[in-house]
C-alpha cells in the first residue's frame, strides 16, 4: 500500500500464494458461503458496526499495511495468477503504444506485480517501510528501478509519462490520506494517467477498504485531466472466487492540450 501512494516472480504467476494472510482466507471462507456471506456484508455495512469496527480493529491505513508487510503479508491476490498477468498485459501494450519512457507508481506494494511490467524507467513509492524494503531487494540489480518511501520521496523526481494506481484508491479510507494521494498522483503525471480500481460510493467489506467515486474527484479537483479510456475488468468480481475476480476496472486519463 499505501497513503500518498498495491506485486512477484513466475513462482507466484498462476498459482494460489500460500502465504495469504489470514484475513485473505477468513474473507474468502466468508464469501463462499452464500448464507453467511450475505449476512456478513449486510451487517458490515450498517454504519454504527462499521464505525465500531475502524475505532476497535483498524488504526489507519498505513499502519495497516506496515503491520502486513511486516507480519509476512503480501501486496494481496490482485498481485498474483491471472489478475496479474491481466493488468500487465494491459499496461505493457499501453506504454508501448503511447511510448512511454518513464513510469511512476504511487501505492508500489512489494513489487509481485512489477516483475511482470515493461517500463523503460520506473518508480516506486509506497506508505510501507516493508514494501519498499522488499522491492530493493527483489529488484537490487536493476538500475532502471528506484523505490522510496511517500515521506522521504526527492522533491525533484519532476514529471513521469505515466503515473500509475493500481488497487490504492479503496484501500485509502481517511478523507485526508485520499486527497492528499490523488494531488501526488497527478502532480508527478506528465502525459497520462492510469488507475486500476473500483469506481462507486460504497463501504467496503473489510476495515481497509472503502469504495470511492475517485472520477468525481478528478472532475473537480483536475479537470484539465480527461478521461480517454475504460477497460472493464476480465475476471469481474465473483464472491465465489474472491481471490481471482476483482472490482476494480482500468481507467485511462490524458493531459488536455496547453
Amino acid at each position: 500500500m499505501r497513503s500518498v501512494v498495491s506485486r512477484k516472480h513466475s513462482e507466484g504467476i498462476g498459482t494460489k500464494p500460500s502465504y495469504l494472510s489470514s484475513g485473505s482466507r477468513l474473507k474468502a471462507l466468508i464469501a463462499a458461503t452464500p448464507v453467511l456471506g450475505a449476512a456478513a456484508r449486510s451487517v458490515a455495512r450498517i454504519p454504527v458496526v462499521e464505525g465500531l469496527r475502524r475505532r476497535f480493529g483498524f488504526r489507519g491505513s498505513s499502519s495497516y499495511w506496515e503491520q502486513r508487510y511486516r507480519e509476512g503479508g503480501t501486496s494481496g491476490s490482485g498481485s498474483f495468477g491471472r489478475l496479474a498477468e491481466f493488468k500487465a498485459e494491459t499496461l505493457n501494450d499501453y506504454v508501448e503504444r503511447m511510448g512511454i519512457q518513464s513510469v511512476i507508481e504511487f501505492g508500489c506494494g512489494d513489487g509481485a506485480q512489477l516483475w511482470l511490467a515493461r517500463y523503460p524507467r520506473y518508480v516506486g513509492i509506497d506508505v510501507a517501510e516493508g514494501a519498499i524494503s522488499a522491492c530493493r531487494q527483489r529488484f537490487a540489480g536493476d538500475s532502471a528501478k528506484s523505490f522510496y518511501l511517500a515521506s522521504q520521496m526527492p522533491a525533484d523526481l519532476g514529471h513521469f509519462d505515466l503515473a500509475l494506481s493500481l488497487d490504492v484508491i479503496y484501500h485509502l479510507v481517511e478523507d485526508d490520506v485520499f486527497h492528499a494521494y490523488m494531488r501526488s498522483l497527478f502532480a508527478n503525471a506528465g502525459r497520462f494517467v492510469a488507475i486500476y480500481s473500483s469506481n462507486k460510493v460504497e463501504p467496503g467489506d473489510a476495515p481497509h477498504i472503502r469504495h470511492r467515486l475517485f472520477t468525481h474527484w478528478i472532475e473537480v479537483h483536475e479537470p484539465q485531466w480527461r478521461k480517454t479510456g475504460f477497460l472493464p475488468n476480465k475476471y469481474p468480481l465473483n464472491r465465489a472466487r474472491p481471490l481471482d475476480t476483482s472490482f476494480a476496472d482500468f481507467y485511462f486519463f490524458e493531459r488536455a492540450s496547453r
